[in-house]
């Protein structure tokens, strides 16, 4: 009888420890419990890192310049993280049954769905580029409604956030996308937390807000429309193409941490450049995304739009470590992103 007490007691341990590691990510409060100073503790929040995955994930030379915190401090916070976020190796097979969970958030076209084995996946950055009016803006705004959705049906059951470069998004169209699947507008919209970005700099501040809100609250997706358009202007000349290139790069580590942190599906869209050359006299210009290799390398899938018949849109997976090379037609509609009636 004490045995079999004992293996209940043992089994209810071993799920309420189960429950705790699902949770998600730690607060840095958790910090104080293994020895590290409240007021430390502050001052890391205050640099931006309000959880203990982002005091591991950041480099050692970052934690010294937070105002206050000595290299003896910074070795004791460092040992501190690491004792609660597992850094080292794990077996391919612990991996592969972690990204068997992986959450995919349905586009709104069961085809381009179909392309994507699922949807747009959480825990990594999607980029999505194209000409103007090629309906980069349109999924963005699908995607922010149907990450909203119950799992089941192809959601994420958490809020969406949206930083807009370009001026161009619409809670109307929200309220439209939401009517198509029989979700309450108003809802939707209290769901959606928006920012204005209005130069680089602000941009990347706004980051760090984000990562406070990731902590209070679930967010399934994280939107940037568009991540480059305010480097195209703030950046000039290919005296500051060094300058402009670091900058991004440190965006977009930036955003792969909150999507390592928090596994949000992270997607930016990206805007294109002609390719004005002597083969653009016979087959009309080219156009290839701009950001040159820091974009290409820090995404993890690429998909290229470009703009088919009348409302049509065709959707190209140029880059992914598991999709092949496909391409998909959908359509925008005033339901968002749909798929093509023939």
């Amino acid at each position: 009888m004490t045995t079999m007490e004992q293996r209940r007691n043992q089994n209810t341990v071993q799920q309420q420890d189960d429950e705790e590691t699902q949770h998600g990510p730690f607060p840095v409060e958790q910090l104080q419990a293994a020895g590290i100073a409240s007021v430390d503790v502050k001052k890391l929040r205050d640099a931006g890192l309000c959880t203990v995955e982002g005091v591991a994930y950041t480099p050692r030379k970052d934690l010294l310049q937070i105002k206050g915190i000595s290299d003896a401090k910074v070795d004791k916070i460092v040992e501190a993280a690491s004792k609660l976020v597992p850094l080292g190796f794990t077996s391919a097979t612990q991996l592969h049954a972690q990204r068997q969970e992986i959450i995919q958030i349905t586009s709104g076209s069961r085809e381009l769905d179909k392309v994507l084995e699922g949807g747009i996946e959480t825990g990594s950055i999607t980029e999505l580029y194209g000409e103007f009016r090629s309906g980069k803006t349109q999924l963005c705004h699908t995607l922010c409604v149907t990450c909203q959705l119950p799992m089941d049906q192809g959601g994420g059951e958490g809020k969406a956030m949206y930083i807009d470069a370009e001026g161009t998004f619409r809670p109307q169209r929200l309220l439209q996308i939401a009517d198509r699947f029989g979700l309450n507008g108003a809802d939707v919209l209290e769901n959606v937390a928006y920012a204005r970005a209005y130069n680089t700099d602000h941009q990347s501040r706004l980051l760090l807000e984000a990562a406070s809100m990731m902590v209070e609250t679930r967010f399934a997706l994280m939107i940037v429309d568009s991540a480059t358009a305010l480097y195209r202007t703030d950046f000039s000349g290919r005296g500051e193409l060094s300058a402009r290139q670091m900058h991004l790069a440190k965006f977009l580590r930036s955003l792969q941490k909150l999507a390592d942190e928090f596994g949000v599906a992270v997607v930016i869209t990206n805007q294109v450049v002609a390719q004005v050359d002597g083969s653009a006299l016979f087959a009309g210009p080219q156009f290839k995304p701009i950001g040159g290799n820091i974009m290409a390398h820090a995404t993890t899938t690429r998909l290229a739009l470009r703009k088919g018949r009348a409302e049509e849109r065709i959707c190209k997976v140029i880059s992914s470590p598991c999709l092949p090379e496909a391409e998909a037609r959908f359509q925008i509609s005033t339901e968002g992103v749909t798929d093509c009636k023939d």
